[in-house]
C-alpha cells in the first residue's frame, strides 16, 4: 500500500511537472512583447514564426501575414495562409533608403542585390556596392526593372506600402514582397521598434533589440528634459508642394515628436497618422501667428529667406517668416531620412534645441539650422 502511494505521488509530481513545462512552452509561443509598435505582432511556433502586419489605413484589416521559415529546414506542411519568407533572407531588393539604412545597421548589406532610385540612397555601403557592381540599379520604385530582378535571382523585395496601390508586374513574379509599414506608426519609438521585425529576417534579433533599447533609453532621457511647466511655442511644419501643403496629421510621429520636444503643434487636431493635404489659405488662416516654422527640403545648398520668398511670395505673411524664426533641414546634405526612423533620439535632440536651446547649452544640431537671410 505504501509502495502504491509512493508510486501515485511520483506519478502526480511527474504529471504536474509536465503540465508546467507545457504551460511554459505555450507561453513562449505567444506573441512577443511589443512595447510601442502598433503595426505588427509576432507569434512563434515550433517550425516557423508568423509576423502579422496590420493595414495602417484600416486597423481591423490584416495587410500581410509573413511566415518566416529557416532556409536550412524543409518547409513545414499545413502552414496557415501567408507569405513564406526563408530566413536568413538573402538576394534582397530594397525600394527605400530607410530600409537600406536599417539593413546596414544590422550589418547585412551584403545580402542586398538591388535598390530602386539609388540617387536617394545615401547609405555609404549601398553607394559602395553600386560603384563596385555588387548592387544593381533596379530603376524607379513605381516601375522597377523586373527582368533584372529575375536575372539577379531576387528572393525578397522590401517596400513601403501606400494606400490602395499595388506593385505591378513584381507581384506576378512569385517573389515575396515585404510591406514595411513602419512609417505609419504614430509613436517615434514605435517606428524604431520595427527593427526587431527586420532583425528576425537575418537572425539578428539580439542586435536589433540592443539597438532598439539603446535608442529607447536615449529618447526617454531627452524627453524628461521637458516638464509640465515648460513653455510650449506654437509650431507649423513643412511647406507647399504643388497646389497643396501636406501637413503632418495629429497622430503622426512628427506631431508626437513636437509634443515630446516641448512645442504646441498648431495642427495637432488633424485626424490620422499620415499627412493631410491642405490649401495654403487654410494653413495661413490658422498658423499665421505660429511662433516657429520647421521646413525640410532637398537641395544642393541651404535655402535662405530670399529663396523661400522667391519660391512663393505669400510665405512672407507668416509671423515666423517676419520674425526670422524658421528652422530648416536640407535632406540633400544631411542623412535625415536614413537615420531618424532608427534614431528618433537624434531628431528629438535637434527639436529640443530648436524650441528650448537653453536646455542643451553648447549643442551642435545634427539636422536643423536656423534659416539665414
Amino acid at each position: 500500500m505504501r509502495l502504491l502511494a509512493s508510486f501515485l505521488l511520483l506519478l502526480c509530481l511527474t504529471l504536474s511537472c509536465n503540465v508546467r513545462q507545457s504551460s511554459h512552452s505555450e507561453e513562449s509561443l505567444s506573441s512577443d512583447t511589443i512595447r510601442y509598435a502598433q503595426g505588427f505582432t509576432v507569434h512563434r511556433f515550433d517550425d516557423y514564426t508568423a509576423v502579422e502586419v496590420r493595414d495602417p489605413w484600416d486597423s481591423t484589416r490584416l495587410l500581410q501575414r509573413y511566415l518566416l521559415i529557416d532556409r536550412d529546414r524543409p518547409v513545414p506542411g499545413n502552414l496557415p495562409k501567408g507569405t513564406v519568407v526563408q530566413v536568413p533572407a538573402q538576394n534582397i531588393v530594397v525600394y527605400t533608403s530607410v530600409h537600406a539604412a536599417i539593413i546596414e545597421q544590422l550589418g547585412e548589406t551584403e545580402r542586398i542585390i538591388g535598390v530602386c532610385e539609388p540617387r536617394y540612397m545615401d547609405t555609404p555601403s549601398i553607394q559602395e556596392g553600386l560603384k563596385a557592381g555588387r548592387i544593381a540599379d533596379m530603376g524607379e520604385a513605381t516601375a522597377p526593372n523586373v527582368e533584372l530582378m529575375i536575372d539577379k535571382g531576387a528572393e525578397l523585395v522590401i517596400v513601403s506600402p501606400f494606400q490602395n496601390s499595388g506593385y505591378g508586374p513584381v507581384e506576378k513574379l512569385g517573389i515575396p514582397i515585404l510591406e514595411g509599414a513602419d512609417y505609419m506608426e504614430s509613436s517615434p519609438l514605435g517606428r524604431t521598434e520595427w527593427i526587431r521585425f527586420y532583425g528576425m529576417l537575418f537572425g539578428k534579433e539580439a542586435l536589433a533589440d540592443s539597438i532598439f533599447r539603446n535608442t529607447e533609453k536615449n529618447y526617454l532621457d531627452l524627453k524628461r528634459l521637458i516638464t509640465a511647466d515648460t513653455f510650449r511655442p506654437t509650431v507649423i511644419s513643412e511647406k507647399k508642394f504643388g497646389a497643396s501643403w501636406f501637413m503632418p496629421a495629429g497622430e503622426s510621429y512628427i506631431a508626437n515628436m513636437y509634443a515630446d520636444a516641448g512645442a504646441d503643434y498648431v495642427f495637432k487636431d488633424l485626424p490620422g497618422a499620415g499627412s493631410t493635404p491642405l490649401a495654403f489659405e487654410t494653413v495661413l488662416d490658422r498658423a499665421i501667428h505660429a511662433d516657429m516654422w520647421l521646413i525640410k527640403y532637398n537641395q544642393s545648398k541651404d535655402m535662405t529667406y530670399g529663396d523661400l520668398r522667391a519660391e512663393y511670395t505669400p510665405y512672407e505673411n507668416f509671423d515666423a517668416f517676419k520674425n526670422r524664426r524658421i528652422y530648416s533641414c536640407n535632406t540633400g546634405l544631411v542623412p535625415y531620412y536614413e537615420e531618424f526612423p532608427l534614431h528618433p533620439d537624434y531628431l528629438l535632440k535637434d527639436l529640443i534645441w530648436v524650441f528650448h536651446p537653453e536646455l542643451l547649452p553648447g549643442y551642435t544640431p545634427r539636422y536643423y539650422r536656423k534659416m539665414q537671410d
